[in-house]
């Protein structure tokens, strides 16, 4: 290490870490000795379960104390591949211990040495055991070795033994230069511990106990700071006048609807005319900022067009942004009918619309003649100039950061925001997620829409299972499949929200998931003459539109995916929902998964396919058996799961460089009551000190800046 070295010496200041090393690390969100600190584990490897070798499991990975008695072979193999071998022992049995690619064993491994080894047995037809490329570490007799190693997202050309060693070095260095922000009395009044004792046994645990004090700390620091922010932002929007709308009958837009509205949206339609024009009667009032919370199909987009509509005939011009090029083209087709028959200008503005139709676009934007616009992160362009914005419309809120919504806010400060999402949030959660809306729910479902009938079945069902995907599309049907990894043993977010985190403890190598790009070769043989294709996050944008394009067209009848899809256009000709390693997936996001089917006037099917024998996961199945009603659903699997579920579902992962705010320990608590702490303590610390100007909370305040951004300029 450089003496000089700081928190916030750049990250290449560390020993062993070169440009090419840097480049590395930066794409995981590292830029400073401080993020290595602050890089905590996603996972733990459990080493304490130490068995002896005649109660080896095959299943899953172990510790074992073993004594070497042999001199380590090696053997060339084809392909410029090693293999090094040598026998080891416990008092009740031997086996024999391979490693590949790693001759330089030869000089670790020596008669009579005793190590702790952790990995997975396997045992031959013969009845000998194989530990093959375990983990180790030397075992002297009253020694302590640490039970529980950290386990970090990785990224190509950073491997584990390398981030391990750069965090503890990092840590053992720099931990007494971390200032803890947290008041003593807020600590002490919530038996925290202090900061420093926390960082230290997230990344290495004395034992189980010291590793859940530690994460009750830092998911209650993360919570307090995301609190504080959204706090401040609602204390900030009652001081900013919005613009105010004209009285405007709703009559011509409802009697140009197919359908009759339910009450549920009648209400929340209501919500938006009281927030935009009935408190105003001519007086300033702050803008609106709402959400739409529904089910997947219950109607939600409807309730926009009329806050649309409203904004419209009040002189101002709406901008509506989703996730998707395919969403965005999707609500461009289905709204500009109707806006049209109501003299209402639409705009389609994506990634792929032609430059010259960019330009043509954005002067009618510049010049009012556009009333609204929708389209993705295109939107957010500095050539997007609005003539007077005074309404923005985000759908699918969690795949947007705090930022995001900040940058069209800023185009004007005065205009109303209504965002919609269509994961239903536990009541008690609400302020976690929407603290800074007002919340408005749809809990019914359009007339005419079918029960999705839902089935749990383990493997025994595959062929009978691949025949109903046949009969299925035979019948002119489509198919989804969700799979919870993108390739084996896939180590990307995308692996999926609470596979790692529904335990404090779990091997990554236990793991056995359905993965959708190996499965997507095994269907396509198992069945011949269908069109199957493969959609993940790891594709651009460009292909997963053209993929979900063709899907929608039904140019494909069968998609495997992974929960990608959650964000989905509107498949009516979608019958039959499969979801394998169904207990790897929290129940609401099952929910939102059946919401996909189910859509047309066909009769369709939700298939959960699990394996699963203990008794809680399979309780949890059960539910989405037996339940239909989205709230209903979150509120057990709140009970079930904890909240950290929710949180890996709906946080945005932006790194916060960029302005978003990434729930990491959160993810991992499953304690509520310390949510509703956290949010209490930040919003009675907002009400004595809106600024964060006492000396008490310069340094909350420090990292409220930290992880949002500029608290005066979030919206």
């Amino acid at each position: 290490m450089i003496e000089s070295i700081t928190l916030y010496s750049h990250i290449s200041k560390m020993h062993g870490v070169g440009k090419a090393r840097a480049a590395q690390l930066e794409k995981l969100g590292l830029y400073t000795v401080r993020d290595l600190i602050y890089y905590f584990p996603r996972a733990y490897e459990n080493r304490a379960d130490v068995r002896e070798l005649k109660y080896a499991d095959s299943e899953a990975p172990h510790s074992y104390i073993l004594t070497v008695s042999s001199s380590v072979s090696t053997a060339k193999l084809k392909n410029r591949l090693t293999i090094s071998k040598f026998r080891a022992f416990d008092d009740t049995g031997a086996c024999e211990v391979v490693f590949f690619n790693s001759s330089f064993v030869k000089d670790i491994f020596y008669v009579g040495q005793t190590f702790r080894f952790f990995g997975k047995i396997n045992v031959s037809k013969n009845g000998r055991i194989q530990l093959t490329s375990p983990k180790y570490e030397p075992y002297v007799e009253g020694t302590a070795l640490s039970d529980y190693h950290p386990i970090y997202p990785l990224t190509e050309g950073i491997n584990s033994k390398f981030l391990s060693k750069l965090v503890k070095t990092a840590t053992e260095t720099l931990l007494s230069d971390i200032i803890d922000p947290l008041p003593e009395k807020i600590r002490l009044d919530n038996g925290l511990p202090s900061l420093k004792y926390a960082i230290k046994n997230i990344h290495f645990p004395l034992d189980v106990d010291s590793l859940n004090q530690s994460k009750r700390r830092l998911a209650f620091d993360e919570m307090l700071t995301f609190g504080l922010g959204i706090s401040k932002s609602a204390e900030r929007r009652r001081t900013l006048d919005g613009v105010p709308f004209k009285p405007t009958p709703i009559k011509p837009f409802t009697d140009l609807l197919p359908y009759e509205l339910t009450g549920g949206q009648k209400q929340v339609i209501n919500d938006i005319y009281r927030d935009t024009v009935l408190t105003r009667n001519g007086d300033k009032a702050p803008s609106m900022a709402r959400i739409i919370v529904g089910d997947v199909g219950s109607g939600k987009t409807v309730c926009a067009a009329a806050a649309i509509y409203f904004a419209q005939r009040s002189g101002y011009q709406s901008a509506f942004m989703v996730p998707t090029e395919i969403l965005a083209t999707q609500h461009y087709e289905d709204l500009s009918e109707l806006f049209m028959k109501l003299g209402i200008k639409t705009a389609l503005l994506t990634g792929s619309t032609k430059e010259s139709e960019k330009k043509r676009i954005y002067k009618e934007i510049f010049d009012g003649e556009t009333d609204v616009v929708i389209g993705t992160h295109a939107l957010l362009s500095d050539k997007v100039i609005f003539h007077s914005l005074g309404l923005i419309v985000t759908d699918e809120q969690h795949r947007f950061g705090v930022a995001q919504r900040a940058v069209l806010k800023d185009r004007s400060q005065s205009a109303h925001m209504l965002v919609m999402s269509a994961t239903p949030i536990p009541r008690s959660l609400a302020l976690a997620m929407y603290g800074d809306l007002d919340v408005s729910r749809i809990e019914e479902m359009p007339k005419g829409r079918e029960r999705v009938d839902t089935y749990l079945v383990n493997e025994e069902y595959r062929t009978r299972l691949n025949d109903f995907i046949k009969k299925q599309v035979a019948l002119g049907g489509q198919c989804y499949i969700v799979c919870p990894s993108i390739e084996k043993e896939e180590e990307t977010e995308e692996l999926l929200n609470g596979s790692l985190s529904d335990k404090t403890l779990i091997s990554a190598n236990s793991l056995e998931l359905k993965n959708a790009v190996d499965y997507t070769k095994e269907l396509k043989k198992t069945l011949r003459g269908i069109s199957i294709e493969c959609l993940h996050g790891k594709l651009k944008n460009e292909e997963k539109d053209e993929i979900m394009s063709r899907f929608q067209s039904g140019e494909t009848q069968v998609l495997v995916s992974t929960t990608v899809i959650e964000v989905g256009v509107n498949v009516p000709n979608a019958t039959l929902m499969v979801i394998e390693n169904a207990e790897r997936f929290g129940l609401s996001q099952l929910h939102q998964l059946r919401g996909r089917v189910g859509r047309g006037k066909r009769k369709s099917y939700c298939i959960l396919v699990s394996d699963a024998k203990g008794e809680k996961a399979l309780s949890r199945l059960n539910v989405i058996k037996s339940t239909y009603d989205g709230y209903s659903i979150a509120e057990k699997d709140l009970l079930l799961r904890g909240p950290g579920d929710f949180f890996s579902q709906n946080s945005n992962n932006t790194l916060r460089q960029s302005g978003g705010f990434e729930f990491n320990m959160a993810k991992l608590c499953d304690d509520v009551s310390l949510f509703d702490s956290a949010f209490s303590c930040a919003k009675d610390i907002i009400k004595r000190d809106p600024e964060l100007a006492l000396d008490e909370h310069l340094n909350l305040k420090a990292e409220v800046y930290a992880m949002l951004g500029n608290v005066s300029q979030i919206s």
